[in-house]
């Protein structure tokens, strides 16, 4: 039923709709899994849980665009042709994402269920205090009295950052090969590590949430609009290859625009990490 609160073809005309799709979606995750799990043995696993809700959810919806994109990018042969064909598509990804993000950040802190987000605190952790990720998950899942930095030189934490990004963008394109909707696990997971980060950073507090949210989505929007594209892009491989064959002609249309779409993935992902690492701890 949740998949009727709005049809994929309205959010081609209007993408922002998705944004308030995004927060239906995750607040129902969050409180479903806080009420229905909080006591039960399976609260160990609330964080991936919360994620499973979430991708059940998107799933109708990714299925139908990937679909879609994949049809009208067989009629384009032009790069400001692939923008067109599929700016309205990336828009709407990253409205919803906006919208996961901002309900997990809410209602983790207003929950206030240190079980809902554990693996993802986990995931900080290991990312920010690789040396002591035991006492880390303990102290930021209560509360944030300090900032973790670490010692590496800015050309170096580029250079880590870049990399852990094109892991992930490999693995997304991956999965939307194997599956073209699976992709939306990798990305609604990143939205709810991104809330982890948000909510250790506000420690805990709503009122700080905007200014926690400005400091990842400098660099959090550009980052995840390159993983919306390439999943666009390892879909609509898959949805090509089916529908036409793989030794068509359209089908080496479809090849070489996803190219172009994995190209412009991997120049945003560079000047994401250029701004994580340059311009946002001058700002925060």
């Amino acid at each position: 039923m949740l998949e009727t609160l709005i049809h994929p073809k309205e959010s081609e005309k209007a993408p922002w709709k998705m944004f308030f799709v995004g927060l239906v979606y995750a607040s129902l995750s969050l409180i479903l899994v806080h009420f229905f799990f909080r006591s039960d043995y399976l609260s160990k696993f609330s964080g991936m849980i919360v994620v499973t809700f979430c991708v059940m959810f998107t799933l109708p919806y990714m299925y139908y665009l990937i679909k879609q994109e994949a049809r009208q990018d067989e009629r384009v042969t032009s790069f400001f042709g692939i923008w067109k064909f599929h700016s309205d598509a990336i828009f709407s990804l990253m409205f919803l994402f906006l919208g996961f993000v901002i309900a997990f950040s809410f209602w983790n802190i207003v929950l206030e269920d240190p079980n809902l987000f554990n693996a993802q605190v986990g995931v900080y952790c290991t990312i920010n205090s690789p040396g002591q990720i035991d006492q880390c998950i303990k102290e930021y899942t209560i509360t944030n009295t300090r900032l973790i930095t670490g010692n590496a030189t800015k050309a170096g934490r580029f250079l880590s950052i870049l990399q852990n990004n094109i892991y992930v963008m490999i693995f997304t394109l991956i999965f939307s090969f194997i599956f073209g909707a699976g992709a939306i696990f990798v990305l609604a997971w990143n939205a709810s590590v991104i809330s982890a980060a948000i909510g250790i950073y506000s420690e805990y507090k709503i009122i700080n949430i905007p200014l926690a949210f400005g400091r990842y989505m400098i660099h959090g929007i550009p980052e995840i609009a390159a993983y919306f594209i390439t999943a666009l892009a390892g879909g609509m491989f898959g949805a090509s290859a089916i529908r036409n064959g793989i030794k068509s002609k359209t089908f080496r249309i479809v090849l070489g625009n996803i190219f172009v779409l994995l190209f412009i993935a991997l120049l945003v992902l560079i000047f994401a990490a250029l701004i994580e690492v340059y311009l946002t701890p001058k700002l925060f």
